[in-house]
């Protein structure tokens, strides 16, 4: 299957498989996988109704209560464990406009969909289940690939967390799987008993106990949703390259916009104490001096969210060292440097302020930088927590000392 959507090769692109639904009983007498039609022509309509105007079509049999028709959804089957909506393959202008308000960081917490068990195509019994994340980003970096494959799509409750992450979280684990396998009544549909897990959700199951918990065996899918018809053509194989993870330029630059957009979120607040700060001095506080000393502090604030938020990713590879911070700190110093060398003839740039500047540069990068330990293999859980008790107290004391420079320069 995939990742998600956070992240890197995906997306990371955090990738993944697909999306879900509740289930609802089948019709008596239903054949498997007969198409329902969504709506039904009225049987004759009133030239004058007694009360308003003629009343609108009847509701769908396939539309149950709690239950939201989502634009994705092409059609229904009705199948011996209930009615299974299928999805649409071919992602549409909305699908394209919420990735893009997701990269941005605008409703990410909540950019999801229901999870259950979805159709793709016509599946039949011997169809395979894909597992995923109900995180629609990876729903749809999934189903864009789909478009020839008839397959179930088994989507767990992650919160809306793409595979990767909620693996690590917890989320996408295996009681969750074993519940929505049961909950659906996948045995019903399918003659094997095979489930395909994206590769990278493996921290969070446990394929033992998914197998002692609900009878199906768990396999291992490909690293990327592009890799899914070829994996699934070659008999459920996945050859090197499916199981690498890559993290190219453009993939770890998927991220940059949404770590801009998060960092940006505070700046108002940091733009406000900086033109405080900047107006302390001889006069207890100018507003002229408040206004020129706060340009210099704002450039060198600016330039450490570009090179924590841009530079580092964009070089990850060339930067000397393996903890981050450090990676950070010297992209945030070279800015600052380039900062100073901007401002040089400024009335206001003295040796104390310089060296102010380059604190605070080089803290904001170097935390900013500490975002995208997701997108390489160079640490681990415990060592991006080890790093960040052993970093944030420098950034803070760097902050703290810069701030005061600052003000003393004003002396």
């Amino acid at each position: 299957m995939t990742t998600q959507g956070s992240s890197q090769s995906e997306d990371s692109s955090k990738h993944s498989c697909a999306c879900g639904g509740a289930q609802t009983g089948s019709e008596p007498g239903a054949a498997p996988l007969e198409m329902l039609p969504i709506f039904h022509e009225p049987a004759e309509t009133e030239d004058e109704p007694c009360c308003g105007p003629p009343a609108d079509p009847p509701s769908s049999r396939d539309e149950k209560p709690g239950y939201t028709i989502r634009g994705f959804v092409a059609e229904f089957h009705s199948t011996p464990a209930g009615t299974v909506p299928a999805i649409k393959t071919k992602l549409a202008p909305v699908d394209h406009m919420g990735t893009l308000m997701v990269r941005m960081g605008i409703k990410r917490n909540n950019y999801k969909v229901a999870p259950g068990l979805y159709a793709v195509g016509r599946p039949h019994a011997d169809a395979p289940v894909l597992v995923t994340a109900n995180y629609k980003l990876s729903f749809d970096h999934l189903r864009k690939h789909l478009s020839v494959i008839d397959a179930w799509l088994l989507v767990l409750d992650t919160r809306g967390i793409n595979v990767w992450c909620a693996a690590g979280k917890g989320t996408f684990g295996t009681q969750e799987v074993i519940r929505q396998v049961l909950q659906t009544g996948l045995a019903q549909l399918v003659n094997h008993r095979r489930i395909i897990l994206p590769q990278l959700g493996a921290p969070g199951v446990s394929a033992q106990n998914v197998k002692k918990g609900c009878g199906f065996e768990v396999v291992w899918g490909p690293i990327r949703a592009v890799d899914v018809p070829a994996f699934l053509a070659a008999d459920q194989k996945a050859d090197e390259a499916m199981r690498r993870v890559t993290f190219t330029v453009a993939e770890r630059m998927t991220l940059a916009p949404v770590e801009i957009s998060l960092a940006c979120k505070p700046v108002l607040w940091a733009l406000l104490t900086i033109f405080i700060v900047s107006g302390i001095g001889p006069h207890v506080f100018s507003l002229t001096a408040a206004w020129q000393r706060s340009l210099l502090a704002v450039s060198g604030c600016l330039a450490g969210i570009l090179a924590g938020c841009i530079l580092v990713p964009l070089l990850l590879p060339w930067i000397p060292g393996r903890a981050f911070a450090i990676k950070g700190s010297l992209m945030g110093l070279a800015s600052a440097i380039v900062v100073l060398a901007a401002w040089y003839s400024n009335a206001f740039l003295s040796f104390g302020s310089g060296l102010a500047l380059i604190l605070l540069t080089t803290a904001v990068a170097s935390f900013l930088a500490m975002n995208f330990t997701g997108t390489t293999p160079f640490t681990s859980p415990s060592g991006v927590e080890k790093e960040m008790r052993k970093a944030i107290p420098l950034q803070i004391a760097a902050v703290v000392l810069a701030a005061a420079m600052w003000i003393g320069a004003a002396f």
